[in-house]
């Protein structure tokens, strides 16, 4: 009936509390392993995922095509998990990636910083400076990774239904007021329309993806949105030709739905390098 992301601060609780709502709500549970392995199932190299993966992008990381398709991977991935419905789905940017959707609801977990120093070095046994480095690192690479993908700051509550504390509630009382909220909020007419919304939104990621791994065009930043079967192409190529290709292949690939493109032309523009 709902799809519930989660971003979380490190020693935030939010793992263990978007597990114990998985469990209670019988709910799917895509987690940090759950989504990574299915990044590199879809085609993605598990060697270069530590450089994009929650992770701050270097300069040079952000300039590689391996940034674009690490995003399109990802987008895949999430897609995925949320077509099942009923499902929650822990951090790498889900929330942003599926805002769109109206039986969506998003959740960030904080804590006071002592108070996560505090768990983690008892969770690791190790010293409190040792504890407080792990969670300025975290910070910093959770920071950039929103930054870096999304053009969002992480610190803006804006996108949340729900921002946490949980130094300040315990576990069971954040998980029964979730598990209320999620089922009043999301009613029948909502998961309808966020269902229809997803499987849109996943064909057009598979579009995106068709293009750019199966025939290799070179188009730039694309997306593929779809409204009442009609499909439009966003982004941008260096020539008129690149585009053309790519509307006839999804006119074949997709003979009943319409297609439209609004690519820019920039013919000085050139593709990242690997």
């Amino acid at each position: 009936m709902a799809i519930i992301t989660v971003s979380r601060q490190l020693a935030s609780l939010g793992d263990e509390i978007s597990a114990k709502i998985a469990e209670e709500l019988g709910y799917a549970y895509f987690g940090k392993k759950e989504i990574e392995n299915r990044i590199v199932e879809l085609g993605f190299p598990a060697a270069k995922l530590a450089k994009f993966d929650e992770r701050k992008l270097g300069f040079l990381a952000a300039l590689t095509r391996g940034r674009d398709e690490y995003l399109n991977y990802l987008q895949t991935a999430i897609f995925e998990a949320a077509s099942q419905n009923n499902c929650v789905i822990v951090g790498r940017g889900s929330f942003i990636i599926l805002k769109e959707l109206e039986n969506h609801v998003s959740c960030r977990f904080i804590a006071d910083e002592r108070v996560r120093t505090d768990r983690l070095q008892k969770e690791l046994h190790c010293s409190f400076k040792t504890a407080a480095k792990k969670i300025a690192e975290s910070e910093a690479q959770q920071k950039g990774f929103h930054k870096g993908f999304f053009n969002f700051d992480i610190h803006d509550p804006a996108m949340f239904h729900v921002l946490v504390n949980t130094a300040m509630l315990d576990v069971d009382s954040i998980v029964a007021s979730l598990l209320a909220l999620t089922k009043s909020c999301v009613t029948p007419e909502k998961d309808a329309t966020g269902h229809k919304k997803i499987e849109e939104l996943l064909i057009g990621q598979r579009i995106v993806n068709m293009l750019v791994f199966d025939y290799n065009l070179n188009i730039n930043f694309l997306r593929a949105s779809i409204e009442n079967k009609r499909i439009t192409l966003h982004g941008v190529a260096d020539s008129s030709a690149i585009v053309e290709k790519a509307l006839t292949i999804v006119s074949c690939e997709l003979p009943d739905y319409e297609i439209n493109s609004v690519i820019s032309i920039v013919q000085d523009f050139k593709a990242y390098r690997q």
